[in-house]
């Protein structure tokens, strides 16, 4: 059991402790964060697969005060260590996907190129690599009783970890927070591409009763079909309707509780920083104009939270690693408010 009677929640963050400067082993927190380095199939911006670290210390500016949970942290949240070798696969397999997309972007057939056909085999092969190592990890550390959180690394990451929930919890939602809809199938020819995480949790877990989309403003229009022809599955709250029903009078209290409203019991988040306005994460993946406000996306949490539901787990993916520490200091914030809200609700 971690003795906090030394620990000063007020002063500055200890280098020496874990995230957020907390003094919590693996052993003694009730939240685990498990750092996914992995950014294979990005195609626009890449340097997501080292936002952890970038965030892990950034964290160490984050008050540990929060109004809405003050003692959250006393339950203790604990990061694992960066595997290497993860990372590490990322890196060679994010070299072989830049050589096959700027293959196909010339028009070029793959059918035509045995090596490309083979680039296209592996990255394809690093997906289900990336499925398994994630679905082990976490279901290791759900059968330990933890409350788990992702940290990511590109939107492809938490396939496997709502796998694992599943078993666990049984018919959850997915609140998604994101500019895109991610429902595109094998993008670009990679199955597990970051712009296919909902489709390929949609089509291969069957617990995932329904897919609640935020801040969507960027979609292609098989996307728009596949939204309109799930039978509610999907539902999508677009950016410009969100904007045009609060330009219209209604307020961001109506709009969130019917959005909660829609959810069942359980709930799984999965928050992309690029759902928010890209002043606020400028150097993520695939930035859109447009987009939510922090204390936007922290209010429909705490209608979630108010209405009793539970929250089972998120994943915080796509932040960019740029000039400056900014999308990591947004982003440590955000994964603050996640695991608070987490171990309140959990």
């Amino acid at each position: 059991m971690t003795d906090l009677s030394k620990f000063d929640p007020n002063i500055a963050g200890n280098p020496k402790n874990n995230i957020f400067g907390l003094p919590f082993s693996e052993e003694d927190a009730a939240l685990v964060i498990l750092p996914v380095p992995w950014e294979v199939t990005v195609s626009y911006q890449a340097g997501t697969a080292r936002a952890p670290e970038h965030i892990f210390a950034a964290s160490r500016q984050v008050d540990l005060f929060d109004t809405d949970t003050p003692e959250g942290w006393k339950k203790g949240f604990h990061m694992l260590e960066i595997d290497r070798r993860l990372l590490m696969k990322s890196d060679y397999l994010r070299k072989e996907a830049e050589l096959y997309i700027d293959y196909i972007a010339e028009g070029e057939d793959v059918a035509d190129n045995q090596f490309m056909r083979k680039t296209l085999k592996e990255v394809n092969e690093g997906g289900d690599y990336l499925n398994n190592w994630v679905y082990e990890n976490t279901k290791e550390l759900l059968e330990k009783g933890k409350i788990v959180g992702l940290l990511g690394g590109d939107h492809s990451i938490p396939l496997g970890f709502m796998k694992a929930l599943a078993e666990k919890h049984g018919n959850f939602a997915v609140l998604q927070i994101d500019a895109h809809c991610d429902l595109r199938e094998n993008y670009m020819g990679f199955k597990y591409s970051h712009a296919s995480i909902m489709f390929n949790a949609l089509q291969e877990i069957p617990e995932l009763e329904r897919l609640i989309q935020v801040g969507v403003r960027d979609y292609s229009e098989a996307e728009w079909n596949y939204i309109f022809n799930s039978n509610y599955r999907v539902i999508t709250y677009f950016d410009r309707e969100l904007k045009d029903r609060t330009y219209e009078g209604q307020t961001w209290r109506q709009i969130a509780e019917e959005i909660v409203e829609k959810l069942p019991e359980k709930v799984y988040i999965s928050f992309d920083v690029d759902g928010l306005d890209p002043k606020l994460c400028p150097n993520t993946g695939t930035p859109v104009p447009g987009g939510m406000e922090t204390e936007q996306v922290y209010y429909l949490f705490k209608k979630i939270i108010q209405s009793g539901r539970k929250i089972i787990g998120f994943d915080l993916n796509e932040t960019g690693v740029g000039e400056t520490e900014w999308d990591a200091n947004v982003s440590a914030r955000i994964l603050f408010k996640l695991c608070n809200i987490l171990v309140e609700r959990h």
